[in-house]
């Protein structure tokens, strides 16, 4: 682990009656990055906040967080995160100021100094103008903006968010996006978990790529890509696919790994473009009815696809 990182996680793992949610998981996140662990649903993330957020005991290993571990200083960890969980946690029948008053209090807040923090995180995401509506008439996005807001009213040093864009509109998406690189300017450790390919790649310094609860990659998305190489992916869908199609396509020298998910067959491959007529040919030959095709430069969908062999699950 490096000198400077605020988070240690050292071997971790996770039981649940037998079955192994996190098993043997090591990083650590320095102090002031943006750190995304990404993976698919059931891959383990939500398992590690909730450890990190002192909600569950490990089974095995070691964290740490500014220097505090999480099974003996809970009570001086919970003083310095902010925690965001993926279930939105507010009162509908409030308006986004009462609940911010509410949250505010339990932190200690009051008078002057609460009306001020409370203003300034309505500005931060968006919502002085809706401040004094009732949470029932607000969208998705809106109500996980003041979620947001709830967990910054103590000005915590670390900031922990399970799937922040999960079920949210494109502008509330480009808000939530703006605030945590705003906060992270200003020096606050971010940890996100998300299985949305678009907020690691446009939010993390670094990644860890998880799945089965293990952790299979760890680095920045330059770095994570470098590990495909000249690998792209196709993209196939039809409403029928037959699984001997994939099986002959896996066998083209330059294919890597073909992943089938309902109607949708994904092939990744070195220099996509040399072999895609052969691959369209095979399809045809099977009977397939193709209704799209299209290649796709290297990214973190193809690197997931590398290391695993299967397509990253929503």
């Amino acid at each position: 682990m490096t000198d400077d990182a605020i988070i240690t996680v050292e071997d971790l793992s996770k039981q649940y009656d037998g079955f192994m949610a996190v098993e043997g998981v090591s990083f650590d996140i320095k102090r002031g990055e943006i750190f995304g662990l990404l993976g698919p649903n059931g891959a383990g993330k939500s398992t590690i906040i909730s450890i990190l957020c002192c909600l569950l005991e490990p089974t095995a290993g070691r964290v740490t967080i500014d220097g505090f571990d999480v099974e003996k200083n809970a009570t001086d960890i919970k003083k310095i995160i902010g925690v965001v969980p993926q279930e939105i946690s507010l009162y509908y029948t409030l308006t986004a100021r009462e609940n911010l008053a509410f949250y505010a209090k339990i932190y200690g807040l009051s008078g002057k100094a609460m009306k001020d923090r409370i203003e300034e995180l309505l500005d931060m995401v968006g919502l002085t103008d809706r401040a004094d509506d009732r949470l029932e008439g607000y969208s998705g996005g809106m109500k996980r903006r003041i979620n947001i807001a709830v967990a910054l009213l103590h000005n915590p040093r670390i900031l922990f968010l399970d799937e922040p864009s999960t079920g949210v509109d494109p502008q509330s998406r480009k808000r939530i996006y703006d605030t945590i690189r705003d906060l992270n300017r200003q020096g606050t450790t971010v940890l996100l978990t998300t299985h949305q390919m678009e907020d690691a790649e446009k939010l993390c310094h670094r990644i860890a790529i998880m799945d089965k609860g293990k952790l299979v990659a760890l680095d920045t998305l330059q770095g994570l890509l470098k590990l495909v190489g000249e690998s792209d992916i196709i993209q196939v869908t039809s409403k029928e696919l037959p699984p001997e199609a994939a099986d002959t396509i896996q066998q083209i020298d330059k294919v890597q790994k073909v992943a089938v998910d309902g109607g949708s067959m994904t092939i990744g491959l070195v220099r996509g473009r040399e072999s895609l007529a052969g691959i369209i040919d095979i399809l045809i030959a099977s009977g397939t009815k193709v209704e799209s095709i299209q290649i796709k430069e290297p990214d973190l969908e193809t690197l997931f696809l590398h290391l695993t062999g299967t397509r990253l699950r929503r």
